[in-house]
């Protein structure tokens, strides 16, 4: 028992740190590149974690499951996101309201090529922990995960209160989170490598086993719909802070706490988030994995839908209903999804096969929605006139998140008619 939860310990610890990096910028860089003339390419700044995450995850997947232990290389990744994610905040804080584009977007690409393996880095290091330790993945790896949304939300609710939420020191802060688990990393319980000797493929030799998951016609529409789910995952994270702060140009709504403080608002997303985790185990076993998936698809589609009809005054009951919903729809994809994946697949891939769903889903997937979500809020809001009434603008964004809810809901209709589930919940 002890040995069990001083594992449990350390693998909370690492969750902490891991998301609480991500937690000090993802959710209010929007804000601080709206308001620094960078509007219309905030879809670019989110995109590119899609765009890495294309072949990053994959690529560093298979150096931890052929070369380097994934607990040493989840710390090199962190240390290299840390050096760039502070240059990227030295550039911000140097260059005041003129900020450059090219020299900004290029060192924040850079810190989140070697931010995004991580990810799956840290879940193939629980997951090998746990099970080293003949603990239960879908029990036990949940109420560990949660720690890192805890994480997420102490560096979003930090970076709100101390009013850096339209500030480049958003930047410092997740790298100096980011160098701590560089150091922390280094003593978490080692991962093993397969570097066995015979005759292998080009495929083995590769470590892209992975792929041949694809033979498999439940797999292959599994990880397709998880990049079409995957478009929705970085849409609130971009524009959800500036959609709510834009509301603050409206005397009715100008002093809500709201559009006062949107980063704060939207962490109510994130502690949605900690329980729904706790509830993926019994859903996953009651209910199989088709079924949770549809319903993360139909919180996606509530989660849109009750922002376009709320605002910070009367209706923010309809922004924290949207709150509450985003922790179904988030956890019971990402956690679910992980865990499926890690269910079906072997030691030998199992860094490689977490990193193939982090191509789909914040791959393919996020670099599709964000440079979509993008292209339509440019359509419906930034690309109207000077001058443009407040009340104007606001029901521009209403019409993008219409638009994002209808998406989702097509997504839902097609999976419940294609994917099948072949095991029985239990």
């Amino acid at each position: 028992m002890n040995n069990k939860r001083s594992l449990q310990l350390r693998l909370i610890a690492m969750n902490f740190l891991q998301f609480a990096a991500w937690g000090a910028y993802l959710t209010s860089m929007g804000a601080y590149l709206a308001t620094h003339g960078l509007a219309t390419e905030i879809g670019w700044f989110y995109a590119v974690q899609g765009i890495v995450s294309i072949f990053m995850p994959g690529l560093m997947g298979i150096v931890a499951d052929r070369w380097i232990p994934a607990q040493r290389l989840l710390g090199l990744c962190h240390l290299l996101a840390a050096v760039f994610m502070a240059a990227a905040a030295v550039v911000g804080i140097q260059a005041g309201e003129s900020v450059s584009f090219p020299l900004l977007f290029t060192l924040y690409a850079l810190s989140v090529a070697f931010y995004m393996p991580t990810i799956a880095l840290s879940n193939a290091v629980a997951f090998n922990a746990l099970t080293a330790a003949g603990l239960d993945t879908v029990k036990d790896f949940p109420p560990i995960r949660v720690f890192g949304t805890i994480g997420f939300i102490c560096l979003m609710l930090t970076v709100d209160f101390l009013g850096l939420q339209n500030t480049p020191y958003q930047f410092m802060a997740s790298a100096a989170v980011s160098l701590a688990l560089a150091l922390y990393a280094q003593t978490l319980p080692a991962c093993a490598v397969s570097r066995g000797g015979g005759k292998k493929s080009v495929m083995e030799a590769l470590g892209l086993n992975a792929f041949y998951l694809f033979r498999q016609r439940r797999m292959a529409v599994f990880f397709v719909f998880s990049m079409l789910l995957g478009v929705s995952l970085q849409i609130t994270n971009g524009f959800a802070n500036p959609f709510i702060q834009a509301f603050g140009n409206m005397p009715e709504y100008a002093d809500t706490f709201g559009a006062q403080h949107a980063n704060a608002l939207i962490s109510l997303s994130q502690i949605s988030e900690t329980c729904c985790i706790l509830l993926i185990p019994f859903f996953m076993k009651r209910f199989g994995i088709k079924r949770v998936m549809m319903i993360a698809m139909a919180g996606w589609v509530f989660r849109f839908g009750l922002f376009g009809l709320g605002n910070p005054g009367p209706g923010v009951w309809m922004f924290i209903l949207s709150m509450i919903v985003y922790g179904v729809a988030f956890d019971f994809f990402n956690i679910s999804g992980a865990l499926f994946v890690d269910q079906n697949t072997t030691a030998d891939i199992r860094s490689s096969a977490q990193g193939l769903f982090m191509i789909m889903t914040n791959g393919l997937g996020a670099t599709v929605g964000t440079l979509g979500a993008q292209a339509v809020v440019n359509r419906f809001v930034y690309n109207l006139p000077e001058g443009t009434p407040s009340a104007d603008v606001i029901a521009g964004w209403q019409t993008s998140w219409m638009l994002f809810a209808a998406y989702s809901f097509l997504v839902l209709v097609l999976f419940a008619l294609i994917f099948k589930d072949t095991r029985r919940a239990q």
